[in-house]
């Protein structure tokens, strides 16, 4: 119960939607967000001061403020920092203030460990009466189910009887040792499905949490790297070609036992350790048939990656916004790369680009979403084509300076 939270979500309302009510009604709507949904997560890792929720998407999607209260009454603001729509999953960060006491993270249960019929036990906040707990059966281990209209990759889920309703979703489905074994996340509709739950087991959160805490994503530093975690020891999954983790002579298999000296027991240490550094070089204690290891590894930020990235399939040589460019296209920092060249003869050079615009996006991605974006370029072939979105700014003589978003696809090399 300590490591299960209740969440309470509330959108904004938006400029146009103000404008509308104070127009009509002669209210505002402004200052009272409204409250869309409430429904549950778990804590899964904790990094200093820092609590991690995993939760459904579908409890977030569309609302932009979000509260978590946890079982002793302890209230946070909570930051969605990652999800992945198609398999409902979400991650909030939490930070407890000075002197308060540490979060509690659940434990996780081994992938194979279910069996049908097993008593097992769903915990969350159905209708918003709190934490509540509802016991029943695993009914099937690979059931295909819709989340709210949502086609979703993987159809293993968890079936149970066990009561989930409006509320429980997000929340852990746990075994009688207390263990996750599946996050709540859909029932048939009360009427025709009493009594027919379903959940994403625990072999399908473990490989989402590999990405949400992979080092590119939560600290910004390219390793790559993949592990496996709890409840296993972190242990190597998949290791990129020329990455530096293969260059420092990392590679599957092996486990990780110590990050700068410091120990790991998951994917929490291994970031907060990783990053100590100011040159990004860390060293990786590593376990291989029995022997220990060190491999001296040095990462390369996330942000430098990107621009080499760029610059090698696109012909654009760019760097981070400065403050007064930033301001002249009335963007925020990270949100584009200002371009001071084209390379001749490259591909943004037969586009008929030229320097002096901010790079915004790559195939729907925006530049701050450095992994994604490198991703995409990287794993194109020569020819095939990328979808910049630019911000271009047009100076007239008498001083009136227009933006435009511009959208152009070019080929990279």
């Amino acid at each position: 119960m300590p490591s299960v939270v209740n969440i309470r979500l509330a959108r904004i309302v938006s400029a146009e939607e103000e404008n509308y009510y104070r127009r009509f009604f002669g209210v505002s709507k402004s200052a009272q967000p409204e409250i869309n949904s409430i429904g549950s997560g778990v804590i899964v890792d904790e990094i200093g001061d820092e609590g991690y929720i995993l939760t459904n998407f579908h409890v977030l999607e569309e609302n932009s403020q979000v509260q978590v209260q946890l079982q002793d009454g302890r209230e946070y603001e909570a930051s969605p920092l990652f999800w992945i729509s198609n398999k409902d999953l979400a991650l909030l960060k939490i930070k407890r203030k000075p002197g308060e006491k540490p979060f509690k993270s659940i434990q996780f249960a081994k992938d194979d460990d279910l069996l049908l019929g097993e008593t097992v036990i769903a915990v969350g906040n159905p209708f918003g009466l709190g934490g509540s707990v509802s016991r029943g059966i695993l009914s099937a281990k690979n059931r295909r189910a819709n989340s709210r209209g949502m086609k979703l990759d993987y159809p293993d889920w968890l079936q149970t009887d066990a009561d989930i309703n409006v509320g429980n979703s997000g929340g852990p489905l746990i075994n009688t040792r207390g263990e996750l074994i599946g996050i709540s996340v859909a029932a048939i509709g009360l009427d025709e499905g009493k009594g027919t739950g379903f959940a994403i087991p625990v072999k399908q959160i473990g490989a989402a949490m590999t990405d949400f805490f992979a080092l590119e994503f939560k600290s910004d530093l390219w390793l790559g790297a993949r592990f496996r975690g709890a409840p296993y020891p972190l242990t190597v999954l998949e290791v990129q070609p020329n990455s530096p983790a293969y260059r420092g002579g990392m590679r599957v298999g092996q486990q990780l036992i110590e990050v700068n000296g410091e120990p790991v027991r998951g994917h929490g240490d291994l970031n907060l350790n990783a990053k100590t550094k100011p040159d990004h070089t860390a060293t990786f204690t590593i376990s291989e048939n029995g022997k220990k290891k060190m491999l001296n590894i040095e990462m390369v930020p996330m942000e430098i990656l990107t621009r080499q990235m760029i610059l090698s399939r696109l012909g654009i040589v760019s760097q981070p916004l400065t403050e007064q460019q930033a301001s002249n296209f009335q963007m925020k920092g990270s949100g584009g790369l200002f371009v001071t060249e084209i390379e001749t003869n490259s591909p943004a050079a037969i586009s008929n680009l030229s320097p002096g615009f901010v790079l915004v996006g790559v195939d729907n991605f925006a530049v701050a979403q450095r992994v994604k974006v490198t991703n995409a370029l990287g794993n194109k072939k020569p020819g095939e084509k990328a979808a910049l979105l630019v911000k271009i700014a047009n100076r007239y003589t008498n001083g009136f300076v227009e933006l435009r978003d511009v959208r152009i696809e070019i080929p990279v090399r």
